[in-house]
């Protein structure tokens, strides 16, 4: 059978480990309180009412997609677009094009970030695999103007960062809703966790500062995970009701 990615391929390996998806999860976060978009989560109140949920609800898709054959990689894919195209016909209007190349975009963007925040550089070669395996996820929605090669979605993604990003009150809300949900202590882990992973528009917009006092703490995290010793810090900041779900992470699906 063959498998939508490669069983060799950096994105399997990217979207295998707990960590690189939480700092996923950190990145999208921040730019989807900006986004122009954003009006369509307010819309189904998935999202304020339970950001954590939502995680996992997505990645959960994602990992289903990066982790299967092709069948039910697809099969996963057509859901997905279902789900919206019900979401849709209750609003009575469509989800912009651009908002869907959106979430691609960044679900390529902090995929590479991520990793390379965490682990090492990517190849060009490797960024090119991250980019055509979320372009295959588009094409097969039939999300259209989709840029065609990595270097082309380089151009389109700063185009995006420019003309799709806007603070307005759901920016505020949701950043309340992400403390309210996590607590305060959380909630700054997450603060700072965004400023070393989002790209500088989105700091800037988010008047993130150009510091973080995370840079030393992610240096030792780095350390205790070559001891293993990674989920005892994991234990102590994650909330407690998610600690399953986030352990399911460092374990490829079957």
């Amino acid at each position: 059978m063959k498998m939508f990615v490669d069983e060799n391929s950096v994105v399997r390996e990217i979207w295998g480990k707990s960590d690189t998806v939480l700092f996923i999860f950190a990145g999208a976060s921040a730019e989807f309180a900006l986004n122009r978009a954003v009006d369509w989560l307010y819309f189904t109140g998935r999202l304020p009412a339970d950001p954590l949920g939502r995680l996992f609800s997505t990645v959960g898709y994602a990992r289903q997609i990066v982790f299967s054959t092709e069948e039910v990689a697809n099969n996963a894919i057509d859901k997905m677009a279902a789900i919206h195209a019900g979401v849709e016909q209750k609003r009575g209007y469509s989800i912009p094009d651009w908002a869907y190349r959106d979430v691609l975009f960044m679900l390529i963007d902090y995929s590479i970030r991520s990793y390379e925040l965490l682990e090492r550089k990517l190849s060009e070669t490797e960024k090119a695999e991250v980019f055509d395996t979320f372009y295959r996820v588009g094409s097969r929605m039939g999300l259209k103007d989709l840029p065609q090669t990595f270097q082309e979605w380089l151009i389109a993604r700063e185009e995006h960062l420019v003309q799709n990003l806007q603070e307005s009150k759901y920016t505020s809300d949701l950043y309340k809703q992400y403390r309210k949900h996590l607590g305060p202590i959380r909630y700054v882990l997450l603060w700072e966790a965004q400023k070393l992973v989002v790209p500088k528009t989105v700091a800037r917009m988010l008047k993130f500062g150009s510091t973080t006092w995370l840079v030393p703490v992610l240096a030792i995290y780095k350390i205790t995970r070559k001891f293993n010793l990674d989920w005892l810090l994991k234990e102590a900041i994650l909330p407690g009701a998610y600690k399953t779900e986030i352990k399911a992470l460092d374990h490829m699906p079957a």
